[in-house]
């Protein structure tokens, strides 16, 4: 009798529980403006062939284990930013200075007899890179 009564109790306990809500789904947010809307999507058909890439005109992004180098193509000065600091940097530029449209170039500056930890540094800063430039609607373009 005591387990008939048990299995009873149980059963309207099981009865009352409330069903799991769903998850929200997450709502299909708008991509945020960046300030770079300004700027036609790249355009691949512009880029130049691999082996004509220092004839590259759009901004060049260098992947550096003490930041990210953004490459003055005027005067070839590399000037060190943090990762902060690109989001302003790109959109600081002309319109002229996007001629193949939103698109980087990417490179990154490994020092020879780079340690693991510098290694593992530089791949931080250009995944961290990565997602900036993901964030902002900017085409990474790889460099060899």
């Amino acid at each position: 009798m005591r387990t008939v009564i048990a299995l009873i109790l149980l059963g309207t306990l099981a009865a009352c529980t409330k069903p799991e809500a769903p998850a929200p789904q997450p709502a299909q947010e708008a991509p945020q403006e960046t300030g770079l809307e300004r700027i036609p999507e790249a355009d691949p058909s512009k880029y130049p062939k691999m082996d004509e890439l220092a004839g590259w005109k759009n901004p060049q992004l260098v992947v550096r284990e003490d930041g990210i180098g953004l490459v003055d193509l005027e005067n070839r000065e590399v000037h060190i930013l943090t990762l902060e600091q690109i989001p302003a940097e790109l959109v600081s530029l002309p319109e002229s200075a996007w001629p193949y449209g939103r698109v980087v170039l990417v490179s990154q500056a490994t020092p020879p007899g780079a340690t693991e930890q510098t290694k593992t540094r530089l791949r931080e800063n250009r995944g961290l890179l990565m997602g900036t430039l993901k964030a902002l609607q900017v085409r990474p373009y790889a460099a060899p």
